[in-house]
């Protein structure tokens, strides 16, 4: 939610997580999380795909980072596309990830507001991307990249000015990946057409973060609390949950431990995985 212009950014990890994603060989669908709302989505084919991948450092004292850097996007070279959910800075960033389209060749799926933060903050002009690279997606579209089916869906993030979600599907596997969206009626329906294996769902705590004029703190909800985070992947009908974001801000942060008690008496999600960032799991 920053809008901080980072500087060069340096990975606390070296480039071990960038090397270990390139180099794995996943019998299926393999997914890596990369804090914050960002993740690697590799099949068995070798394509991989990168969702709101941010490395920044957040607009301190008004957002601040609280897990480390797990790599410096110059070392990725192995992507095949990147995906962003909405205009926000930790999901739209030229420097966490113009890099990547630069070395990999990857293409880039936005919606319009996304779009017009690569034209803010020059993406074509400070980079090696090209404008043939940066490609407009809204609601209703569907994509192929390799082995992967891309469905662009509604959410719902009123913080967000143009937010999408994903569905994307990997021979039998099936993602859902709804950037920052709190419920939405329409869930219920794309929980009848897919098969959903796992639902990637934002959540956080409730806090105080400084406003971004006047710094003053504001009461502050920008991803689902329990309840709704469960009403997300009920919906979705998700056989699996992961709960992402709630690593990243301090003052947002939350024990995603909790949700063991909000879902066990709903049939879905059938099971929560609660990773840590720079973890893997296999569907």
């Amino acid at each position: 939610m920053s809008d901080a212009s980072d500087p060069a950014i340096t990975s606390d990890w070296g480039d071990w997580l960038p090397r270990t994603i390139e180099a794995a060989e996943p019998d299926g669908l393999a997914v890596w999380y990369l804090g914050c709302n960002g993740f690697v989505l590799k099949g068995a084919d070798g394509t991989s795909l990168w969702i709101d991948p941010y490395v920044g450092l957040g607009d301190p004292p008004r957002t601040v980072r609280m897990i480390p850097v797990p790599f410096d996007p110059h070392d990725v070279y192995d992507a095949d596309a990147v995906l962003a959910t909405h205009e926000h800075t930790d999901h739209t960033h030229g420097p966490s990830q113009a890099p990547i389209l630069a070395n990999s060749g990857a293409e880039f799926y936005a919606a319009d507001d996304s779009l017009a933060v690569t034209d803010e903050e020059r993406w074509t002009d400070d980079w090696d991307v090209t404008a043939d690279q940066l490609h407009e997606v809204e609601e209703g579209d569907s994509l192929s990249v390799d082995g992967f089916d891309i469905d662009v869906v509604t959410v719902s993030d009123a913080d967000a000015t143009h937010p999408v979600g994903y569905v994307i599907r990997y021979g039998d596997a099936t993602v859902f990946h709804g950037g920052d969206t709190k419920p939405h009626d329409g869930f219920a329906d794309l929980g009848a057409e897919y098969d959903i294996d796992l639902a990637v769902v934002a959540f956080g705590s409730v806090g105080r973060v400084p406003d971004k004029e006047t710094r003053a703190p504001q009461r502050t909800r920008w991803y689902c609390d329990e309840n709704q985070a469960v009403e997300v992947a009920e919906a979705l009908r998700a056989d699996r949950m992961l709960p992402s974001h709630w690593d990243m801000w301090k003052g947002l942060t939350a024990d995603p431990t909790a949700l063991h008690e909000h879902v066990r008496s709903f049939e879905y999600p059938g099971r929560l995985d609660i990773v840590e960032i720079g973890d893997r799991l296999d569907l």
